[in-house]
């Protein structure tokens, strides 16, 4: 039995039918955990799915209507799978293991709690093929965001060399490199494009020396994912260049350095997820974030831009929605 794939988007007027009101049970609030690898404020992976749970929290009327705890920073993964056990031990209706990393954990322990709903992402198994029928898992098309954030930096680089500082070649970092790869090549394809790996998703440190090591070799423009780009923003922002960021929006915090950030979305997802509990659905869908289904979505700092790069930008956006454009997630090395 394969997963079945939701589209966000038709669901949003069955959600407003709802308003949530059948899903606060007459025993208390829905109670809601989140397992996550780093702080809900790393304006990056973390506070994207914080974020969203607080905001279906005054959706359904506040903490009387749903409970939420967080185990943050929870970069080792028998931590992590402790913190999992022990929030279905104590009755949680739906248990968050935000992190690809905790997918092997999450399916050993989901089979003990039969009664608990389980989600992970990114990531689209939901262990139908094993027989597991009360996990969710989802994902961001992070391949669609990065197309446009890579077509746009391609028009604004002056040196025709960009940097992209990934944590580790996979999950939705890699689909947002792709994508901007593509990106990059399809409005400058005289621009190199350097990538580099810091094999960590939280190592600040070793952000700062890539994004360096990557400035010192002509790039002034720069991209890259995950809570550990606190470094790369902060060397970018010194040399005077420009970020493009993903997950989370990061020109909150750095207005003049970052021209614009995909944002992932996962509030429909935690609603659809919570309503189909609330059917005595426990698991088995898989959701995906896109441009289509709003589920990808840009925020955009205070850096001025040229209206041909806004215009390229847009009509990127167009082609990839219309289908004219499909953004390969996968590339040859």
């Amino acid at each position: 039995m394969k997963a079945r794939f939701v589209s966000i988007a038709l669901l949003a007027a069955l959600l407003a039918l709802l308003a949530f009101g059948g899903l606060v049970s007459a025993q208390g609030p829905v109670r809601v955990a989140v397992v996550m690898p780093s702080s809900p404020t790393d304006l990056a992976w973390s506070q994207s799915i914080y974020s969203a749970l607080v905001a279906v929290q005054a959706k359904m009327g506040g903490e009387s209507a749903m409970e939420i705890a967080v185990s943050d920073n929870m970069f080792r993964v028998n931590e992590a799978e402790q913190a999992l056990r022990d929030y279905a031990d104590d009755g949680y209706d739906l248990v968050i293991a935000h992190g690809t990393q905790y997918g092997t954990s999450l399916f050993d322990l989901a089979p003990d709690y039969p009664e608990t709903s389980f989600a992970w992402g990114t990531a689209t198994d939901t262990g139908a093929d094993r027989g597991i029928t009360n996990v969710f898992a989802y994902e961001a098309s992070a391949e669609q965001g990065g197309y446009v954030n890579g077509v746009m930096a391609g028009l604004m680089t002056t040196s025709n060399v960009i940097g992209v500082v990934g944590p580790v070649p996979a999950g939705d970092a890699l689909l947002y490199i792709n994508g901007f790869r593509q990106g990059v090549a399809a409005s400058n394809p005289n621009a190199s494009v350097l990538i580099a790996y810091t094999g960590s998703f939280g190592d600040t440190t070793a952000a700062a020396e890539t994004a360096k090591t990557q400035i010192a070799a002509g790039a002034d423009v720069l991209t890259g994912s995950a809570q550990q780009v606190v470094g790369a923003i902060e060397a970018i922002q010194a040399a005077g260049g420009y970020w493009f960021g993903t997950q989370s929006d990061q020109s909150v915090q750095w207005p003049s350095t970052v021209v614009v950030s995909q944002v992932f979305n996962w509030v429909p997802v935690i609603e659809d997820m919570l309503a189909q509990r609330a059917n005595g659905v426990l698991g088995g869908i898989a959701y995906n974030l896109t441009l289509a289904n709003g589920g990808l979505t840009f925020k955009f700092g205070s850096v001025g831009i040229a209206p041909q790069v806004l215009v390229a930008a847009g009509n990127a956006t167009e082609a990839i929605l219309s289908g004219e454009i499909v953004v390969a997630r996968e590339l040859p090395e």
